[in-house]
């Protein structure tokens, strides 16, 4: 039961913010963005506590927009999920860029996967050089507390993916020094060091000793170790190796929803022994109940329409899948039950009961889905969650650490490498 001045608050935000609630499978959500302050100022409202609270982000695939459509996410984009006015209207202060390679078009290594790396990692790096009123750059949970205090938007990167380290452990110090402060090993692909969670290989694969060799060198550089996309072998692997917190920045709760890509009760546990936590997805896919099958057969229903969609598109294979995933994006908003934000809270609330408060946070693929939860459709929306978490009854201090704190906690015991250096990035 809600506190008297917490329920207070509730129906304060309900009467002022929110015009409107829709009934969601489960429970009521909010169906309209809920602005927030521009200003960490004080108020008991929950739009101040949204507004106070550090919003980390985990995972975006924003960057790959940024390069293969021309993206410039400073100005109001009419479509796609991330950009900086968006972010300050969600309240949210740091965004971790994904430095995906897909191994289709760019290979599981070599001169091309490195190279389409290294120039993602530059356009995230220029948004804080071409526009240092807005952006900077951050790699450490320092930057991110000061960066945020100044109303500005922290920048970070993580690799999806270990395919542009290209077998070679001098090149994940490279990566650290270019501000990279994440790495999955796999992404849907594996690799001959580590199995995925998407193919046929990652099912009987874990790390070799190359993978551990580059764990540990990860723990001591200070680079956090991600196990989403990896298979169970290699998340088991990885807990066995890693002497560092080890995190999930997009991941669901296998329970809920049983896909290879979510966690199992036994490995959110494990996360939580080793101090990490499970940043949750905000794709229906892994979060909702029944919707990966109803996917399928819209999938097949709309084959020539993303085929039509491919031929036609001009530019490289990785545009011509922007082009197919643009159909997919229409088609599913149109063809597939909502799903609300109230679902995203199903899977904290189940890691909150299993492991405890500490051990979640957010982490949502924005720019790299093709469906999102109707009241949590782009960064704007943030502040629903917020009111969702509020209406199941969490505190402002638990509010705190879901959506930014417990994050911070864990790069600041990831930041006290083991032996290694703190290199220096640039900035």
């Amino acid at each position: 039961m809600l506190p008297a001045l917490a329920l207070a608050a509730v129906v304060t935000f309900a009467t002022f913010a929110l015009e409107g609630c829709r009934m969601s499978q489960n429970s009521d959500a909010p169906t309209q963005p809920v602005a927030t302050s521009q200003v960490k100022g004080g108020g008991d409202d929950p739009r101040s506590m949204h507004a106070r609270a550090i919003l980390i982000d985990m995972h975006a695939d924003t960057v790959q927009r940024m390069i293969d459509e021309g993206a410039d996410i400073n100005t109001r984009l009419a479509d796609g999920h991330l950009d900086a006015p968006r972010m300050k209207e969600g309240g949210l202060d740091a965004q971790f860029f994904s430095i995906w390679v897909e191994p289709q078009y760019f290979g599981g290594g070599g001169k091309s996967a490195v190279e389409r790396a290294d120039k993602q990692i530059a356009a995230v790096r220029a948004l804080a050089e071409q526009h240092p009123e807005t952006w900077e750059l951050a790699t450490t949970a320092a930057d991110i507390r000061r960066i945020a205090a100044a109303g500005r938007l922290a920048a970070l990167m993580g690799l999806e993916g270990g395919y542009a380290i290209d077998e070679r452990l001098e090149n994940v110090e490279k990566y650290y020094r270019l501000g990279v402060r994440y790495m999955s090993p796999a992404w849907s692909v594996s690799l001959s060091w580590a199995g995925s969670s998407g193919d046929a290989a990652g099912e009987t694969r874990g790390l070799n000793e190359f993978g551990r060799a580059v764990i540990r060198e990860m723990n001591r550089l200070g680079i956090m170790v991600d196990v989403s996309h990896v298979s169970d072998q290699t998340f088991w692997d990885i807990v066995e190796t890693s002497t560092e917190p080890v995190i999930a920045t997009h991941s669901g709760v296998r329970s809920i929803v049983n896909v290879p890509r979510n966690l199992t009760d036994d490995q959110l546990r494990a996360l939580a022994r080793t101090g990490g936590l499970c940043a949750v997805v905000f794709y229906p896919r892994f979060i909702e109940p029944g919707w990966q099958e109803a996917q399928a057969r819209v999938d097949a229903e709309i084959a020539p329409l993303v085929a039509e969609a491919s031929r036609t598109a001009n530019g490289t294979p990785a545009q011509k899948k922007l082009a197919r995933d643009r159909v997919r994006e229409r088609e599913y908003a149109k063809r597939l039950p909502p799903v609300s934000v109230a679902r995203v809270v199903d899977h904290i609330d189940y890691i909150v009961k299993l492991v405890g408060v500490d051990h979640v946070g957010v982490g949502s693929d924005f720019d790299g889905i093709q469906s999102v939860p109707h009241d949590l459709s782009t960064v704007a929306d943030f502040p629903n969650l917020t009111a969702e978490l509020l209406r199941r009854g969490y505190s402002e201090s638990d509010i705190d650490k879901i959506l930014g704190g417990n994050m911070l906690r864990v790069m600041e015991e990831v930041e006290r490498p083991t032996g290694g250096q703190s290199g220096s990035t640039g900035k």
